[in-house]
């Protein structure tokens, strides 16, 4: 009985030796900044990204995190992101995000860390947007340039007959061509008016010449 109380005392594990014996949360695992094309399994990181998302491995189960996004110098002091997350498995990660390129810092606190909170510092580059042709864009052509009514236009109609139909041209008389029609009109009824005189001064001399014989 006493061998068997000593056997079976030997074995039994106390209170205190199982908390011991179990791992207390602490400050395991690393958070990750990572472009958008980057795998959730890559434990690299990624120092220069456009679109982002953190990315957060090796964590102690079940850890409540907050986060937030500062500026660095030169791009400034601000901060301007934050938000939470809980990790299941001791992993998870955020959604999109986004941030005006410039020099940033992240903080990243969680449940029962002992020491300091986890940091990286990034930068944010995304190209320029490109402007597509005749997109109105700097540099470009404004839409409707050169056009009737366009921006730097000189309002004047594409020169040429515009053709419509089966070859039928809709184009009007000009300007020119009424004028010069209009001086071709004045100058017959001049000739005609003069002419007119001349033959009624013939036949009044004819007349007189007829009275006095």
């Amino acid at each position: 009985m006493i061998i068997a109380g000593f056997a079976v005392g030997g074995s039994a594990v106390s209170p205190i030796q199982a908390a011991f014996a179990a791992p207390a949360p602490g400050d395991n695992g690393d958070v990750k900044v990572h472009r958008t094309t980057t795998a959730v399994s890559n434990e690299m990181d990624d120092p220069k990204v456009c679109k982002f998302y953190l990315d957060a491995f090796n964590f102690d189960t079940v850890q409540q995190v907050t986060y937030s996004i500062s500026q660095q110098p030169p791009t400034g002091h601000k901060k301007v992101l934050s938000g939470s997350l809980t990790l299941n498995g001791g992993t998870g990660h955020t959604g999109t995000l986004s941030l005006p390129n410039g020099h940033y810092k992240l903080t990243w606190k969680f449940n029962g860390e002992k020491g300091s909170a986890k940091h990286k510092v990034f930068m944010v580059s995304c190209p320029p947007v490109s402007t597509p042709p005749g997109g109105g864009g700097p540099g470009g052509t404004p839409p409707g340039a050169g056009l009737p009514g366009g921006p730097s236009g000189t309002g004047a109609l594409p020169s040429g007959s515009v053709m419509a139909g089966h070859g039928t041209s809709t184009k009007g008389p000009s300007a020119a061509e009424i004028g010069g029609g209009a001086a071709l009109l004045t100058a017959a009824a001049g000739v005609f008016l003069l002419r007119t005189r001349t033959r009624i001064r013939i036949q009044r001399r004819l007349d007189r010449a007829h009275t006095e014989s």
